[in-house]
């Protein structure tokens, strides 16, 4: 057995000062059982008192160099060695307003900025036809480019338009912890107990909530919370931004497991017990939205403030329809963008029977009543990954693109990042009348940065096909 000076016990701060991570990779990589928890006196512990916890440097050295010869393995795979992105930790993978809130399927920002920043220059227009969560439009306006994102759902367009939004920053943060406030004091006052106002109060919210969702997958607690903050709402002018902090703690407030929070299968009991595998011992679902909300406000608050301090003042310009049909050039008529040329495209369509895009922000379509389209998504994972779903995601990609392209210059550099396994964007590049120049593979790794069989991504580089 090692004595403490051969493990070199540290706490978890320190341990992140000395490999150049953050405190929260450093407990990825022990929930993830890469690193082993000892106390102060050098046992090795499953649990360890608040302020107790160590960690050995010599194990996670050990750790971090089995990472880096991954890393290697990788390169010599044939994988592009900058975009791997290995180093980047968690907190700038996911700086400023990215993590305003979650959404499956986002590629990180050093992508987009690696490629924005050596194919164009500032001043030029950047269009994304499957914008999601809008990342292509942020560090595109961080480059001082224009930025256009299209995408089917109401509700990325909501996401992508709070984040990309000016705002009075100090009426904004005015708004969200008022707002904060208010749900705090009602949720002290439904943890007092039966006080006859306040239960005509939570009453009078459940008669408004029509939703059959909300209340089987929340909590009677967490629901009569969130249900007051969405009445708050509409005393507010950055009303959007408010349903984004509020849609972000619904989120997390669900009554799932706590490593469950991407695709939940179906709610737990109230109080029920299980065994979580996030945390490594017994939970319990969580049983209110007050905290969360409390946990969100004020990180909100503080990342627009970040990137105000990096946005330039180029358009942002957000449109909600199908990039399949939508008249791009009728839309752009009223903006800035009137007459433009588009420089180039960065996107990331979906990968085929991946993501059911609407169903993962379902409780925000039914907490805020928002029309959904899912008919309309491309390659969903309703439909598999047949031949059939195959054919129909060439056939609709394809479509994107021919109707994207008179918008854009003769000389537009087209970036599509693809999950390419079946071997599909060849015959969509030739249907879309593009040609592919180039191509980028690149390892994606697993946000705590674990294992030697990374996922895998090309980066088509396209230009339009010669006359």
């Amino acid at each position: 057995m090692k004595t403490m000076d051969e493990l070199e016990l540290v706490t978890l701060d320190d341990a992140a000062a000395a490999v150049h991570k953050t405190a929260h990779n450093i407990r990825d990589y022990i929930q993830r059982g890469r690193i082993a928890k000892y106390d102060a006196q050098g046992n090795r512990v499953s649990r360890a008192p608040n302020g107790g916890l160590r960690v050995s440097l010599v194990e996670l050295r050990a750790f971090m160099a089995r990472m880096a010869q991954g890393n290697a393995q990788h390169h010599r795979a044939g994988f592009h060695l900058e975009l791997g992105f290995y180093d980047v930790p968690e907190w700038q993978r996911t700086k400023h307003v990215h993590r305003l809130h979650p959404y499956l399927g986002k590629f990180i920002p050093q992508l987009v900025e690696w490629f924005l920043a050596r194919y164009f220059k500032a001043g030029d227009v950047i269009l994304d036809p499957f914008m999601g969560s809008g990342t292509t439009l942020v560090q595109g306006n961080e480059l001082k480019m224009a930025t256009i994102g299209l995408d089917i759902s109401e509700f990325n367009c909501r996401i992508a338009r709070v984040k990309t939004r000016k705002y009075d920053l100090e009426h904004a943060r005015r708004e969200i912890l008022e707002t904060e406030r208010c749900v705090m004091g009602f949720s002290q006052q439904l943890a007092r107990g039966a006080d006859a106002e306040v239960q005509a109060l939570a009453a009078s919210l459940v008669a408004e909530c029509h939703s059959e969702y909300l209340k089987t997958w929340f909590a009677p607690r967490a629901l009569y919370e969130m249900l007051y903050y969405r009445r708050l709402i509409p005393q507010h002018e950055y009303q959007d931004l408010l349903r984004v902090v509020l849609s972000r703690a619904v989120r997390s407030s669900r009554l799932i497991p706590h490593y469950d929070l991407a695709t939940p299968k179906a709610p737990l009991p109230v109080g029920q017990e299980y065994w979580c595998r996030k945390h490594a011992r017994m939970c319990r679902p969580i049983e209110e939205c007050a905290v969360k909300i409390h946990a969100y406000s004020e990180d909100t608050a503080r990342r627009l403030e970040q990137f105000d301090q990096l946005r330039s003042d180029e358009p942002v310009t957000i449109i909600q329809g199908d990039s399949r049909t939508v008249n791009l050039r009728g839309e752009l008529e009223s903006t800035p963008l009137a007459g433009r040329a588009i420089d180039g495209i960065f996107t990331s369509p979906p990968y085929v029977g991946q993501i059911d895009y609407h169903d993962q922000h379902i409780y925000a379509y039914e907490l805020f009543g928002i029309a959904r389209n899912d008919p309309l998504e491309i390659g969903p994972k309703r439909r598999g990954k047949s031949r059939q779903a195959q054919a129909d995601y060439v056939a609709d990609i394809s479509s994107v693109f021919r109707n994207m392209l008179p918008a854009l210059r003769a000389d537009a550099k087209i970036f599509v990042v693809a999950n390419d396994r079946f071997n599909l964007y060849p015959e969509i590049a030739r249907r879309s009348g593009l040609q592919i120049v180039e191509e980028f593979h690149r390892a994606v790794t697993k946000r705590t940065e674990q294992g030697n069989d990374p996922y895998q991504e090309t980066i088509f580089m396209m230009v339009k096909q010669c006359p």
